[in-house]
């Protein structure tokens, strides 16, 4: 991700004398200097003093995100951080953002996709009337993420930042900024299959989420051979499907028994990842962190929001444990 966010910086226009890399590995400083041509640092120490910063963009693995939140927060630094599974000390952070003019920008990539920007569109303006249930799948497999190293050698053969936990907030950051949050959960978290190096995670998070007037099924794994993400809304005056290998949105209109297809486009995705991970959407979210700066304006998403969303991952698991419903307080 942090190989990623510099290319986003690169395609805002920004010069890599303006960006500067930290990294405790030497292979990975080394790699990122011969591709970029950025200058590295081992300490984080000798990154502030010499490059001066105005702002962090911390994609380190979620355990650590808490250290330079704070590190920004003590260097009255804005900062962006990739996507979150672990709340360690979010209180406290939160707490110390409070009467300060710091942007702090949690991501919320999918919010960028144009496909669930017309989702979107059509739920706010509702135009497939009241909503009955919602199903979504969103499946990859694990070995597929890094196919350059071995899935032990990284965060997501961690249970606590595991491959499918983590993707839980990541999708729920969308999808509860479309409909809200439940009022109780319920939920099922299981390891299915053996995947060499995930010996210590589970693969698969089931979960029903009750919104008391409408219901969400949500399927979340690492298990899936082939990368995906689909989406069925029922609704009193249509249904919707989205499935991005399709690259559309399809909306039924029952009146004309007709299917509505719209169509958008996913911009190139670098080399070795899967076609519908188009690089736009991360270049998106970054320049709407820059201009939230130059703005002096939120972010599109907010700590606050993004420590709910963790809690309501969190009830899924304490519901998978005491199996019975979890009452959801947003």
């Amino acid at each position: 991700m942090g190989k990623r966010r510099i290319r986003c910086l690169r395609s805002l226009g920004y010069e890599v004398n303006h960006i500067a890399g930290f990294d405790l590995r030497e292979d990975r400083r080394k790699e990122t200097e011969e591709k970029y041509g950025i200058k590295t640092y081992s300490s984080i120490e000798n990154a502030l003093k010499e490059h001066k910063p105005s702002a962090f963009i911390i994609s380190v693995p979620p355990n650590f995100h808490y250290i330079y939140m704070e590190r920004a927060i003590a260097e009255g630094l804005h900062f962006f951080v990739e996507a979150s599974v672990v709340d360690t000390n979010m209180d406290k952070i939160k707490e110390k953002l409070n009467n300060t003019d710091i942007v702090a920008a949690p991501s919320a990539t999918l919010l960028f996709h144009p496909a669930i920007k017309i989702i979107s569109d059509i739920i706010v303006n509702k135009k497939l009337g009241k909503i009955s249930n919602i199903i979504f799948n969103s499946g990859q497999y694990l070995p597929d993420w890094h196919t350059y190293e071995k899935v032990e050698d990284y965060y997501v053969s961690n249970p606590l930042t595991g491959g499918a936990r983590e993707i839980v907030p990541f999708e729920l950051t969308w999808l509860t900024n479309l409909f809200g949050f439940p009022e109780r959960v319920c939920g099922n978290v299981r390891k299915t299959i053996k995947i060499k190096g995930a010996e210590k995670i589970d693969d698969t998070y089931n979960f029903l989420l009750d919104y008391r007037d409408f219901l969400a099924t949500i399927t979340i794994d690492v298990v899936s051979r082939y990368a995906t993400r689909r989406l069925v809304i029922n609704a009193e005056q249509g249904q919707l499907i989205w499935d991005w290998n399709l690259k559309n949105v399809q909306v039924y209109d029952p009146k004309n028994n007709e299917w509505e297809k719209i169509f958008y486009e996913m911009k190139a995705a670098e080399m070795g990842y899967n076609s519908n991970i188009g690089e736009s959407m991360y270049i998106e979210e970054l320049n709407a962190f820059i201009r939230a700066i130059e703005e002096k304006k939120p972010f599109i998403n907010s700590l606050e929001n993004d420590h709910r969303v963790l809690k309501l991952l969190y009830a899924v698991e304490q519901s998978d444990k005491n199996s019975k419903y979890i009452k959801f307080k947003a």
